[in-house]
């Protein structure tokens, strides 16, 4: 059998160039770059699998390796992937983990190549997670100049602009979503909108309707109403100086619960959620809908988590 040091061996120049990697994969040939994400999604699992049994990381090298291992399992799945291969990926790396010896040569040596492969992560304050159509920039510096961005993505829905994602200046980061809008409508709630995975076995994924490059819009990324959550807004206000898309002088901020937060942290990358924003209207209530990417959330938000022990 093939030993963990010599399988970690094997792929050293995977470990050194770290996360970067991970998004390099997906640009290659759909087989090429599927199989080189599972083998990346493969060691991380080991690792962090490893890493509960036998204590072996910080909690600084631990959160980043579940980052990577996040981003890793995302671009194997926008690589064609299917859930069968990342499942039989997963279950493979967590019965090899069971197997070691916490003691063994082994397991320090991939354990060292971890660390080394990690150790300026904990150093960096920016990162950004492209996405097929729209991506994600996280941002772990501190500042004392307010509220701000810590992972967010824009979007433009007719003449309206959004910023969404985790905002905040000390503490755990919110769910935010900060609209402007051109005519200076002023919505009285907002409501974030996600694939039910209670309900559904994957996402929606249209292939009759795509965009520029051949790759689905967002719109046909969106599970329908009848297969959806939805989690309305738990606050509204003015967003602060720091908060509003580029250019924009004023605009209204939506906090959503740490549930909203968790759930969009569990969807399949490749699909898409709508925030919409509701007003009052002489004849009912008027909807404006946002699309935006899944994505590499999840990896983000852990990125976030790394820097903030």
């Amino acid at each position: 059998m093939t030993s963990l040091r010599e399988q970690i061996k094997g792929r050293a120049a995977w470990w050194s160039v770290g996360l970067i990697c991970v998004a390099l994969v997906v640009t290659s040939r759909p087989a090429h770059a599927a199989g080189g994400a599972l083998d990346l999604l493969y060691e991380r699992t080991v690792m962090s699998a490893a890493d509960q049994r036998c204590a072996l990381f910080t909690p600084e090298i631990k959160a980043a390796l579940d980052a990577s291992r996040l981003q890793a399992r995302g671009a194997a799945l926008r690589a064609g992937a299917p859930k069968e291969a990342l499942a039989e990926t997963e279950g493979r790396a967590w019965r090899k983990a069971r197997a070691v010896d916490c003691r063994s040569p082994d397991i320090a040596t991939a354990a060292g190549r971890v660390r080394g492969a990690f150790a300026g992560y904990a150093h960096l304050a920016r990162m950004d997670y492209p996405g097929e159509v729209a991506g994600w920039s996280a941002d772990r510096s501190v500042s004392k100049a307010g509220e701000r961005w810590k992972l967010s993505q824009t979007s433009n829905f007719g003449w309206d602009r959004l910023r969404f994602g985790l905002a905040g200046q000390y503490g755990g980061p919110q769910l935010t979503a900060v609209a402007v809008f051109a005519d200076n409508a002023t919505p009285y709630s907002a409501r974030l909108v996600v694939r039910d995975v209670t309900r559904t076995s994957g996402p929606y994924l249209d292939s009759r309707s795509r965009g520029k490059g051949g790759k689905l819009t967002l719109v046909a990324r969106t599970s329908p109403r009848s297969a959806s959550r939805v989690f309305t807004a738990e606050s509204r206000g003015a967003a602060g100086p720091m908060m509003m898309p580029e250019g924009a002088k004023s605009g209204w901020a939506f906090r959503f619960s740490p549930a909203a937060q968790a759930a969009l942290a569990g969807l399949d990358p490749r699909e898409a959620v709508v925030v919409e924003f509701v007003f009052a209207g002489p004849n009912g209530d008027k909807v404006r809908q946002a699309h935006l990417e899944v994505g590499d959330f999840a990896a983000g938000r852990a990125f976030l988590a790394a820097g903030a022990r």
